[in-house]
């Protein structure tokens, strides 16, 4: 089994940053790709960014400039700095981690920012 918590989250005002933190625990042998989701109340939850055990990134074209993700593979964690935040950026953002085809999900933190 594997285990992924986030940490991070919060209430910030427009243009200010955070930067949410992954930690993957458990039967790890072979983590790929790691990424950041996010779902809004209604909404059907949307990928954010994704990077590769070897640390190529891709974006949604939303984030693009603003958030970057990274990795650091000796403590099995993904990060995500999120800059120059928007209210649209308001969101539970999720983790996720494949291992061995298999997609996991940490528990979500909230990110809300107001304008």
């Amino acid at each position: 089994q594997v285990q992924l918590v986030e940490s991070g989250g919060g209430l910030v005002q427009a243009g200010g940053s955070l930067r949410l933190s992954c930690a993957a625990s458990g039967n790890i042998f072979s983590l790929n790709t790691m990424a950041w989701y996010r779902q809004d109340p209604g909404k059907q939850r949307e990928w954010v960014a994704g990077i590769t055990r070897d640390g190529n990134t891709n974006y949604r074209d939303s984030v693009k400039g603003r958030f970057t993700i990274s990795r650091d593979n000796a403590k099995n964690t993904v990060y995500l700095q999120m800059n120059s935040l928007k209210p649209e950026d308001t969101a539970v953002y999720y983790c996720s981690a494949v291992v061995r085809a298999v997609i996991y999900w940490g528990q979500g933190t909230q990110v809300t920012v107001s304008s």
